[in-house]
């Protein structure tokens, strides 16, 4: 008679097990780097990376484990058939470790937004007629998910110790503009220039107008690239520096973080317009605006849209230089003197009402060194009545006689609200 040891198939009652790779681990947390991010990740969190199941398995130095020697995994009729009475003496139940890619590239795939980095662009500025660095260009850095899939995948499956630290494989993304090339962006002269003035504006606007204005000092534009202020400008909101401020919005002069952004836009657009280059969108304000005298060549923007954009048609890079004497903001746009002449005519009023609604249109003509005209553009501004968007605490002015009013009653309103 054979005798056998019988043990009861605890592995169903008490769940599964850890995985043995995580058992090993002598920290509760292992730190994950990305260059020089890290991030922390629990035991827990690697532990559902990993399915863990159970099989029976036949193995002739096996003493079963199975207390019932009659019991089948599957239906009856197959383990009648595919298990001698032999084998069933020699089963064993073990555990299966599975690791779930799906799970791992999921983790990473968050990871990657949260370690990933644009590269960024030296910055660049005029000295004694020469272009040089005032900031120095950054790398960018691109977590590799497919490499860090396997890495994890195979300390995990192939049972390894998982280190305290690891370090997950990831790409480096040299920027455009580097130091070491600044002679080759061909920049040697002044090609256009903007300027606005923010005389009176309140503090808020004031300290809006120099954080988004120090957004776009030193930034360089490529031949054939398309400018986008928004892009470059990025989040406007109290954590990136800005301060609440009037802005028009939904039919309403109302406070916003970021108000008064729009003078660095405008300036940005005359800088543009008489650079010679194609504006390939721009909206102007819903009404008169004192701070972008001359009515009609303002722009306005807003995150996501509207947007300021326009492309650089000339041979070499611009450089964007910003300055600020006093209250007065200034865009200066060096690059490649291509001989071309930028003649630009306005802005006119052709429409001017008692509302302060107007209608204004200006042109830009711009010949090549050889004659021909590059580009002959008009651009015509719509500006509605100041009194249709209402400051905090004004009520809306009316426009029209209501039909139940008398004549008297309008003319006394009209007085009344200067209209």
């Amino acid at each position: 008679m054979r005798l056998y040891i019988k043990i009861s198939l605890f592995v169903f009652f008490i769940g599964i097990p850890l995985c043995p790779v995580l058992a090993t681990m002598e920290s509760e947390n292992i730190i994950l780097k990305v260059s020089s991010f890290e991030e922390e990740i629990s035991k827990k969190e690697i532990s559902e990376w990993v399915e863990i199941s159970t099989k029976l398995v036949y193995k002739n130095s096996y003493n079963s484990e199975i207390e019932n020697i009659n019991f089948c995994h599957s239906q009856d009729f197959f383990c009648f058939f595919s298990q001698d009475i032999e084998k069933k003496y020699h089963l064993k139940n073990i555990d299966i470790q599975k690791v779930n890619h799906n799970k791992i590239e999921t983790f990473l795939t968050d990871l990657a937004r949260r370690c990933d980095k644009d590269p960024v662009n030296a910055k660049l500025e005029i000295k004694n007629e020469k272009v040089v660095a005032f900031a120095p260009g950054k790398n960018g850095i691109h977590l590799d998910i497919a490499k860090s899939i396997q890495l994890l995948s195979a300390m995990i499956g192939e049972k390894k110790t998982l280190t305290k630290e690891i370090t997950l494989p990831f790409t480096e993304i040299e920027p455009k503009i580097k130091e070491d090339k600044i002679s080759q962006l061909g920049i040697n002269n002044l090609i256009g220039e903007g300027k606005s003035n923010f005389s009176g504006s309140p503090k808020n606007r004031i300290h809006n107008i120099k954080v988004a204005t120090g957004r776009f000092d030193g930034i360089l534009l490529a031949p054939g690239e398309e400018f986008s202020f928004v892009e470059i400008l990025g989040e406007v909101d109290g954590e990136h520096g800005y301060l609440p401020e009037l802005v028009i919005k939904n039919d309403k002069t109302e406070p916003e973080f970021g108000g008064g952004i729009c003078q660095v836009s405008t300036t940005v657009f005359r800088a543009a317009i008489y650079s010679g280059l194609e504006i390939t969108a721009r909206r102007n304000h819903a009404y008169p605006v004192s701070y972008y005298n001359p009515q009609g060549m303002d722009a306005t923007i807003y995150v996501p849209l509207p947007d300021l954009r326009f492309i650089n048609n000339t041979p070499g890079n611009i450089l964007i230089q910003t300055k600020l004497n006093g209250t007065e903001l200034i865009f200066q746009f060096y690059g490649t003197d291509d001989g071309r002449v930028v003649k630009i005519d306005g802005p006119h009023i052709t429409e001017r009402n008692p509302d302060s609604s107007m209608k204004t249109y200006f042109t830009q003509k711009v010949t090549s060194l050889n004659g021909k005209v590059v580009l002959d553009e008009t651009f015509r501004s719509n500006y509605d009545s100041p009194n249709k968007y209402p400051h905090p605490g004004q009520e809306s002015k009316l426009t029209e006689k209501p039909e139940d009013w008398s004549k008297k009653q309008w003319n006394e309103y009209k007085k009344a609200n200067g209209i």
